[in-house]
């Protein structure tokens, strides 16, 4: 059963995923209500916050609540400009890709992964569309067969960020290097302490206990499992003034570019992690 809040409103988006959190000022939250938000945080793995208007320190501020900010690797690997906190996402007319566009959970090629992502949508692609999908990596694992699931918990995966790199036709010149990390394929939660699916169709390249045909085969089964896994996935619609704040650890989101020729811009605060994944 789900906890009761005394500070905030809590709206459930589906019943496995997300949840809208009304009565919270992410600008001036008070103590009271940041243990309330990190509650259903882990309660509910994607959460929305309506008609809320920060500027950029105040969007980092809310992000430190929950720990140290994750420098995005194209900083700290390919020299990427700008505020080094603030991972910029801009999709115009003469885009020729979005960033997200496949499942995936944020940089897992990092030895350690970012524990959480905040997206604010600053411009909206006109009046719909842009939206985000989640699915839950919980559910994901637990609806595998029982076979299977032991199978994949004697495994590990290479999450490799030059895959990543590759969809954006971007090739790493001679010196330069980018994360490469092997996580296990099933981790476990390490607040929650629940089992979750590990792996993601953007990041993940191989299984090395397995020969490049059976890994490829395995991927494959497990991408479509999350992507057509519509029980275990919620859909954020995005509107003025909305931040989507969700937990990289076990969950994976799509961004759907579907408001061609608009132009959708958004900025995200991401929060670093202590503890690499484990079984």
């Amino acid at each position: 059963m789900a906890e009761k809040y005394n500070l905030l409103r809590v709206k459930p988006l589906t019943p496995h995923l997300g949840a809208e959190v009304f009565g919270a000022d992410l600008a001036a939250a008070s103590p009271q209500q940041q243990v309330e938000v990190h509650r259903a945080f882990l309660e509910h793995g994607v959460l929305v916050f309506r008609d809320q208007n920060i500027d950029r320190e105040q969007h980092k501020n809310f992000g430190r609540q929950f720990g140290a900010l994750h420098v995005h690797p194209s900083v700290r690997y390919l020299g990427a400009r700008g505020d080094p906190e603030i991972f910029t996402i801009r999709t115009t007319p003469s885009s020729a890709y979005t960033n997200g566009e496949g499942w995936h959970s944020d940089v897992s090629c990092e030895l350690v992964p970012p524990m959480a992502s905040i997206l604010y949508v600053r411009e909206m692609p006109g009046t719909c569309g842009g939206d985000t999908l989640f699915a839950n990596m919980y559910e994901a694992y637990e609806a595998l067969s029982l076979p299977v699931r032991r199978l994949l918990e004697t495994l590990t995966a290479v999450h490799d960020g030059r895959k990543d790199l590759a969809a954006y036709n971007f090739t790493l010149k001679p010196g330069q290097s980018y994360p490469v990390a092997e996580h296990p394929v099933v981790v476990r939660h390490p607040e929650t302490g629940r089992k979750l699916l590990f792996v993601n169709s953007s990041f993940t390249s191989h299984i090395p206990q397995l020969n490049r045909r059976e890994s490829d085969a395995l991927l494959a089964m497990l991408y479509g499992h999350i992507e057509t896994g519509a029980r275990f996935q919620c859909r954020v619609r995005w509107a003025p003034g909305s931040i989507t704040l969700w937990d990289n650890r076990c969950t994976q989101h799509h961004a759907v570019w579907d408001y061609y020729p608009n132009t959708r811009s958004a900025e995200r605060v991401t929060v670093a992690d202590t503890v690499r994944p484990a079984r």
